[in-house]
């Protein structure tokens, strides 16, 4: 009897061992499951930062171009983002090694296409046609993004996206244009400022996709610096074949004011951004974080209300809550899906 009690003391110890593994092993569970949802929820918000600080950009961009060219523009601000990329880019050389002919595609897309040209088609598409039809179109974005993340990542939607992204498009539509139709004729749309700002759209749409491919396989700090020291060949080249004077400003005091935009340029919209921006892309799909860089036409109304005191409407308002109220489900939605 001793003998089976003793038995039965270590099977019952046994068991209790094995309860408390097993609760252990459920407490754990769940707050790695907790872990990864907050870290999807700050990417996506990261990602929303990031875009918010492109919305600044026509601030810098608009008072620059009196001056200088579009490509000039995009050239000087790379060479002021490489001074401070290149040394990261040393310290992750090692990052280098092993990158394949697709990781290589992919780096070029994004500084070729996405930093390079896309902005020069942006910066031209803000002094050319109607400035409305070219805010609209450039909101294509999102759908270019979805598109190729669905065919390059494989990358399965969230429950309802479609839907939040047509409530997010509405709501930049009220952003740009009210509760009016913006244009008389259809015919405005296709002019070059239009096409200018589509194409600037489709390019970056696909180089949001490109960039979460490679976040995967590098820091983010690695694919920022690589997006602006490979773009300066490219840039040096349309620069060089543009043959346009350089029209900067004769007097001391204009000088140094049209550096501090070319700086603030450079490291606000361009440099801080980015970082921000790879950083939260690295837990966030890439169909979601396109609907994050609606946050950008958002930033754009503020800018025109402060410096340019345009007073925001009520159908800008409607267009601020139905974006912001999407982000926040997307969010929600993404953290409950870890």
């Amino acid at each position: 009897m001793e003998k089976a009690n003793a038995s039965s003391g270590i099977r019952i110890q046994a068991g209790a061992g094995a309860g408390a593994l097993a609760g252990t092993s459920s407490q754990v569970q769940p707050s790695s499951k907790t872990t990864e949802a907050r870290k999807s929820r700050s990417g996506f918000w990261l990602v929303v930062l990031g875009a918010a600080l492109w919305g600044v950009d026509p601030l810098f961009r608009v008072i620059l171009l009196k001056s200088l060219t579009s490509a000039q523009i995009v050239l000087i601000e790379h060479l002021i983002i490489a001074l401070f990329a290149i040394p990261v880019l040393w310290k992750n050389r090692t990052e280098l090694k092993g990158l394949g002919w697709k990781q290589g595609g992919a780096l070029l897309f994004i500084s070729w296409g996405g930093s390079a040209i896309a902005t020069i088609l942006f910066t031209m598409a803000l002094s050319n046609g109607d400035l409305n039809a070219v805010l609209l179109l450039q909101k294509m974005q999102p759908l270019f993004a979805i598109l190729l993340a669905g065919l390059l990542l494989k990358e399965k939607l969230p429950r309802f996206f479609f839907g939040f992204l047509l409530i997010a498009l509405l709501g930049t539509y009220l952003l740009t244009f009210g509760f009016t139709m913006p244009i008389g004729h259809w015919s405005d749309f296709v002019q070059i400022g239009s096409l200018l700002s589509l194409g600037a759209a489709a390019l970056w749409g696909g180089s949001t996709v490109m960039g979460r491919m490679m976040v995967g396989h590098m820091k983010y700090e690695t694919v920022t610096s690589l997006r602006f020291i490979l773009a300066l060949p490219l840039l040096l080249a349309i620069t060089w074949n543009e043959v346009a004077a350089w029209n900067l400003p004769a007097g001391t005091s204009q000088i140094a004011a049209l550096s501090l935009n070319m700086l603030g340029q450079a490291l606000l919209p361009g440099l801080l951004s980015l970082l921000v921006y790879y950083k939260g892309l690295t837990t966030t799909k890439a169909s979601v974080a396109t609907l994050a860089e609606l946050s950008f036409p958002m930033v754009g109304v503020l800018i025109n209300w402060i410096a340019f005191q345009q007073m925001i409407t009520v159908a800008q308002a409607c267009g601020f809550v139905l974006i912001w109220g999407t982000l926040f489900l997307i969010s929600r939605q993404g953290a409950a899906n870890q």
